[in-house]
């Protein structure tokens, strides 16, 4: 069994089998992740076997079997195929993305165990990034960036209309991108977002991504479009999952939760990714300048949209079922519920936001190079 190979004329190119897998594998690892997070600020930490764990290894082992089905199909198969692969071990080919997605799925595994014991230790994780989970991060995140690299080495191959590979390749990176928002979301919450930090770690977060998706792709409004994914999935999640009873199981219980609890609204990055765009398309050959650019336009673009929006995400105009301002998990204390609606007064903006403009040179510049790798790949 080979997969479709690109066309060498000018038709249509045909979608590898595995593309559309591993992607799907990549959005129920993701959906997983998010219902997670709504799990543990409804009902608790009840148990390792609860339906959002399983969704998340779920996807990880269908990454995980599909590319290695491409592994034994490609490497005992015809070996015409054998120059657009990597060899392993001297007897294994495979795409560069179907090795990075193996690695992901052997990671995401790892981390299960681990998990389970630490919270059998520890208890309840205080932050996002403990031990088990930075594993499991990083397994996601390869899984995803496997994905990317499958499309790209399939669009940068082909000759024809490559559009339905460059979109799935931004779905890709969309996906992506949110796994990036969901780490960062202990410095991103909107009670910072007056402050330098917030503007700090989403200049070094966000922008990489985007930057590197963007110079890697086909599509005019790639940045764009990878936001747009994160901003869709996002506002369906918190749409989606109120729909669902749920109560806590696990003390203290400070909030009387009755339905399960939302992600927050996404912040307010595809503007900035569609001045990413416009810049990208209209700065050519120049990106140590390209990058300083981008890196003051982020900032000052980001500051502009979501300042504003952190004051209006305080209002009782955003306490409903969109913007879901009003929802809290169980266990937020009376202390906290007291100045649930009063944002964190601005630091010392005038050295911090310069700052976040350099890191966001630095993280731009970065991606800049990632993204010329990436759009040579073609294997």
């Amino acid at each position: 069994m080979q997969p479709a190979r690109p066309a060498s004329g000018g038709g249509t190119i045909g979608v590898p089998w595995y593309l559309p897998v591993v992607l799907l594998a990549s959005l129920c690892v993701i959906v997983g992740v998010m219902w997670d997070i709504s799990w543990h600020s409804t009902i608790g930490r009840d148990t390792f076997w609860t339906p959002a764990h399983m969704a998340i290894y779920l996807g990880g082992v269908l990454a995980g079997l599909a590319c290695g089905w491409l592994v034994l199909t490609t490497s005992f198969g015809s070996t015409a195929a054998h120059g657009e692969t990597v060899r392993f071990w001297r007897v294994f080919h495979a795409p560069l993305g179907a090795w990075v997605c193996i690695w992901g799925t052997f990671a995401m595994l790892t981390s299960a165990p681990f998990d389970n014991w630490w919270h059998n230790a520890y208890g309840l994780d205080v932050e996002i990034l403990s031990p088990p989970h930075t594993v499991l991060a990083l397994g996601i995140a390869a899984i995803q960036c496997g994905a990317m690299l499958m499309a790209l080495a399939w669009q940068n191959r082909a000759i024809g209309d490559r559009r339905s590979l460059g979109r799935l390749y931004l779905l890709g990176a969309g996906l992506l991108l949110l796994l990036v928002a969901t780490v960062a979301t202990e410095y991103t919450q909107r009670w910072d977002m007056h402050q330098s930090l917030f503007y700090k770690v989403s200049a070094g977060a966000f922008l990489f991504f985007l930057v590197s998706a963007a110079r890697a792709s086909i599509s005019r409004w790639p940045a764009t479009t990878a936001a747009l994914v994160y901003t869709a999935l996002t506002v369906l999640m918190l749409l989606f999952l109120p729909l669902f009873e749920g109560r806590p199981l696990l003390g203290p219980i400070y909030v009387a939760v009755d339905h399960f609890v939302p992600p927050d609204f996404p912040i307010l990055i595809v503007v900035p990714a569609f001045c990413i765009d416009l810049l990208m398309q209209r700065v050519r050959g120049r990106d140590w300048i390209l990058a300083a650019v981008i890196g003051v336009t982020f900032v000052a673009v980001f500051l502009a949209v979501q300042w504003p929006f952190a004051d209006f995400l305080m209002t009782p105009w955003a306490r409903n079922r969109f913007f879901v301002s009003a929802e809290m998990q169980y266990s937020i204390s009376p202390v906290m519920q007291a100045r649930w609606y009063r944002l964190n007064p601005p630091d010392n903006l005038a050295f911090g936001l310069p700052v976040a403009a350099a890191i966001g040179f630095v993280s731009t510049r970065c991606g800049l190079w990632w993204g010329n790798w990436m759009s040579r790949v073609q294997r």
